[in-house]
């Protein structure tokens, strides 16, 4: 363009310095001149030109550039979005237990699959089977995270299998070698189990691992849950349903996670500002409280606050001003007292107290409390031979039952006071214990609990269901070989009942009346109390026979034995002895020797009989019933029958009143009986059962002035079943039968 500009004025310049050269050309001369006159318009046309040719040039380089950055763009994004897919936000789920049951084991296994479902791996692992030392600080840099689903064992301390991991866990929280930020980034989320009827101790190994795991600088992914085996204090009706809650909720938080989102505001600000994600979290809410209510929980009542909602809490504080003075806080705190109490009021006009009488508090609420078996429970009893009974009770056919019905003699029952075993019926009102013992034959999948909190049943439909229940299981005996014809008659007609079979029986507010029921239909009644309700014995009508375990003689061992659910445990015990010293019927202490656990306490055993003076000392090696992960009882902890007689005679020898009366070899089992049943040499251990009836029918048609002692209804004990008899307590009209090749079966009732 520029040398078309200097060809133009070089012309130009031609023609001017030319004009006076040559004539011939003033025709082409005026043609120059003419465009020499208009080279405004030649100049302005020109520009023009260059003017589009510039823009047009532009336009393009620009349009190039911007094919350019948009190419390069796509290529950025393109890479980024490879970069964000190769970041891996969660490695995976490593799921810690600390079990004894195998409750926290079972739930880890099915926490694992439910997040493997999700695409991210998870491993589950034994507490007992890893070092903490060694392995939990590499945690934190392995984008992993950590759950521990941890149980409350005895007296709040962890389980066998977590003792180390929570011993080291809890020194290092407080070693200043360590740190305080020893497991800085590593992320976490605990769950525990518990139950809340040992009122001090709930839930306090997964409330001191959360604590600790924060102390190191562990950082919460989400509150702490707590499962409670209580069904009546438990915020979803059971362990399951609490663990099933909290699953829901650490699910939903793990695939946050897993996207790289980062945990919402609780809505709660420290700061008092206003919270832009209020309105969006509340939907969230809704949500979340709709699927809790599909899947029968309320998960926002199972949590406790986690680290980074702890300053919520100080809200109302902080709107009324954050400091009290020191003459207001005594009106505080008397507030806070009225508040409790109030609270505590109303509580228990909803609980179902064990009056003086055993009746029954006339309350509201009965559709809204909880029933006692739960489906888990149920299933777990089932699986065991029970045969429950509405929503807290259970029948099942003992093998002496069943032994008897062939000919094959019958339990030390019916060697030492003349019940027909083919015709008992084991059953109870209650399947809640009060302890929880080393030696429980159900493994206690029992519930437990101090008092009676759940939905009740009528004892008239208790009583027809267990007869009913007993007879159906009596007919599937009907032509089985072995079986006597006559005795599979007899056994259908119950005549006695041994409220024995699980649990605790007094705890059932109407026993009073199930026991009435039992004597309407002639059948006599032997009743076992774990002697913890010493309230509940002195108001209960006459039994036959009533009895109480007494499973220790010193408080330690007892606490060790049976490990009581009350506080109190031990006056309780002394004050249930007196109580039963108070009974003019039958009494009996039950004695359960463990090997190398109780059977060196002969002293402190005799200072017990004189508190209670029963009629009767049984004394019983304990039944291995397997292996348990709920105790650590061994077939090494089951005496021999002659060390169980060994014991007795010892034991005898301390006691002026009482001499050995009879022994059952097979039970492993001995009696000791007072000498006032030894009438001109000859025991009468045995029960008149017939005269027990018109005994008892005439003390209630006398509104219990007509009353009758244990002296009243004795009968003869056969000369087979006196200890020393070379029969051994086996009664000779059966036939005793031996297995082959198998190992002797001690279990029994």
């Amino acid at each position: 363009m520029q040398s078309f500009f200097a060809v133009i004025l070089l012309f130009i310049r031609r023609v001017s310095t030319s004009d006076t050269k040559d004539p011939q050309d003033v025709h082409s001369s005026s043609y120059f001149m003419s465009i020499w006159h208009n080279r405004l318009y030649l100049y302005t046309a020109a520009a023009l030109f260059f003017g589009i040719w510039f823009a047009l040039k532009i336009s393009l380089k620009k349009k190039n550039s911007k094919d350019v950055n948009s190419s390069v763009n796509k290529t950025e994004k393109s890479s980024e979005r490879s970069d964000k897919q190769k970041v891996v936000h969660v490695s995976g789920v490593k799921i810690f237990y600390g079990s004894q049951t195998g409750t926290a084991k079972a739930f880890a296994n099915e926490l694992s699959e439910e997040v493997k479902a999700l695409g991210i791996p998870a491993e589950v692992t034994d507490m007992k089977e890893y070092d903490p030392d060694d392995q939990l600080a590499d945690e934190c840099t392995r984008k992993s995270v950590c759950v521990f689903l941890v149980a409350t064992y005895t007296d709040g301390q962890p389980t066998e299998n977590a003792e180390w991991f929570c011993k080291w866990l809890e020194e290092a929280s407080t070693d200043f070698r360590y740190g305080k930020t020893y497991l800085k980034g590593l992320r976490y989320a605990v769950f525990g189990l518990g139950n809340s009827v040992y009122f001090g101790h709930y839930n306090t190994v997964g409330k001191n691992v959360d604590k600790w795991l924060w102390m190191l600088s562990g950082m919460r992914i989400m509150t702490r849950g707590e499962g409670d085996c209580n069904v009546v204090k438990s915020r979803n009706g059971s362990v399951q349903a609490d663990f099933l809650a909290w699953k829901v909720k650490f699910l939903k938080r793990l695939q946050a996670l897993a996207k790289g989102e980062k945990k919402k505001c609780s809505g709660n600000c420290k700061k008092g500002g206003s919270c832009k994600n209020k309105r969006k979290d509340r939907k969230v809410e809704e949500e979340g409280e709709k699927a809790a209510q599909q899947n029968n929980s309320s998960e926002e009542d199972l949590m406790e606050t986690s680290s980074d909602e702890e300053g919520s809490g100080l809200e109302d504080e902080k709107k009324t001003g954050s400091v009290v003075d020191m003459e207001d806080l005594g009106n505080i705190m008397n507030s806070v007292k009225k508040a409790k109490s109030k609270e505590d009021v109303q509580t228990d006009d909803q609980i179902v107290k064990l009056s003086k009488l055993n009746g029954v508090k006339n309350i509201e609420d009965e559709g809204e409390r909880r029933e006692m078996i739960t489906p888990a429970l149920r299933e777990a009893l089932t699986k065991q031979g029970y045969k429950l009974i509405g929503s807290h009770s259970g029948v099942k056919l003992c093998r002496w039952t069943k032994s008897m019905l062939r000919g094959r003699g019958g339990c030390y029952k019916h060697t030492f006071y003349g019940i027909e075993s083919h015709r008992c019926m084991e059953t109870t009102p209650s399947l809640a214990c009060a302890n929880k013992c080393v030696f429980c034959w159900r493994h206690h999948t029992n519930p437990v609990g101090t008092e009676w909190r759940w939905k009740m049943d009528p004892a008239d439909k208790i009583l027809q269901d267990s007869l009913e229940k007993h007879q159906n299981m009596i007919r599937q005996f009907r032509g089985v070989p072995g079986v006597k014809p006559e005795r599979y008659e007899e056994g259908l007609e119950v005549k006695h009942c041994a409220l024995s079979l699980v649990g605790e029986p007094i705890m059932y507010p109407e026993i009073n009346a199930f026991i009435r029921l039992l004597h309407s239909h002639r059948i006599s009644s032997f009743l076992v109390t774990n002697a913890q309700f010493p309230q509940e014995i002195r108001s209960l009508v006459p039994v036959t026979q009533l009895y109480v375990s007494v499973d220790a003689s010193t408080k330690e061992s007892l606490r060790k034995i049976d490990r009581p659910l009350f506080k109190d445990f031990w006056p309780r015990f002394l004050d249930s002895l007196k109580a039963l010293g108070e009974k003019r019927q039958r009494t009996v202490y039950r004695l359960t020797l463990v090997k190398a656990w109780n059977v060196e306490e002969m002293q402190a055993y005799s200072e017990l009989i004189a508190v209670g003076q029963p009629d009767f000392i049984e004394v019983k090696g304990v039944t291995y019933c397997g292996e348990s992960s709920a105790s650590s009882l061994t077939m090494a902890n089951v005496p021999w029958h002659q060390e169980v007689v060994t014991f007795v005679q010892q034991l005898a020898d301390m006691l002026p009143q009482y001499e050995i009366a009879c022994e059952h070899e097979h039970s492993n089992c001995l009696l000791i009986a007072h000498t006032k049943f030894k009438v001109d040499g000859e025991w009468w251990t045995w029960i008149n059962y017939e005269h027990f009836q018109e005994l008892v029918q005439a003390y209630e048609e006398s509104g219990g002035q007509q009353s009758f002692s244990a002296l009243d209804y004795i009968a003869k004990t056969p000369s087979w079943a006196l200890f020393g008899a070379s029969e051994q307590g086996f009664d000779p009209a059966d036939t005793r039968f031996q297995r082959r090749n198998k190992t002797k079966d001690i279990t029994g009732c």
